[in-house]
């Protein structure tokens, strides 16, 4: 008989603008203190900024730089025979958003300056666009996997 309990999948819930599961989960990252509305606005503000920007939806947007962003590969430490090595693992679809959403993130709240609406849009057309924090965050992260790629019997 089993002894743990039985662990459900997450329903997530989608945002009321666009209907769209990735974005409320993102609003979920970007909220802090439970200031669901907050992050909302910020979110919304942001997507109005790359509009006025890139004259394409913001939403398009926000789905590429989350496309491009997302890694192939990640990088768990497995200790073997009292050593630890880091062996790349092919990464699931679900995870895959959640390190990019993570990702861009970490670079939107690394900068200073401007509002975080501002500075969300601008991280968003960089990663669009294959360039900026988080796209870099990515290629060292293929890049570490790539040179320990000799560890992979070990996943």
């Amino acid at each position: 008989m089993a002894r743990r309990k039985r662990t459900y999948e997450k329903q997530w819930k989608p945002d009321s603008r666009y209907g769209n599961i990735l974005v409320g989960r993102f609003i979920g990252n970007v909220m802090q203190d439970g200031k669901r509305s907050v992050a909302e606005r910020v979110i919304y503000d942001c997507f109005d900024v790359i509009h006025e920007r890139t004259k394409k939806g913001g939403l398009n947007v926000f789905e590429q730089a989350i496309k491009n962003v997302s890694p192939l590969l990640e990088l768990k430490s497995k200790r073997v025979g009292g050593a630890n090595y880091q062996v790349p693992i092919q990464v699931s679809g679900e995870r895959r958003q959640t390190l990019a959403v993570r990702w861009i993130l970490a670079a939107v709240r690394s900068k200073k300056g401007k509002r975080m609406a501002e500075k969300l849009a601008d991280e968003l057309i960089d990663a669009s666009n294959k360039v900026g924090s988080a796209m870099k965050k990515r290629d060292d992260t293929h890049r570490m996997a790539e040179a320990n790629k000799a560890f992979a019997h070990f996943a």
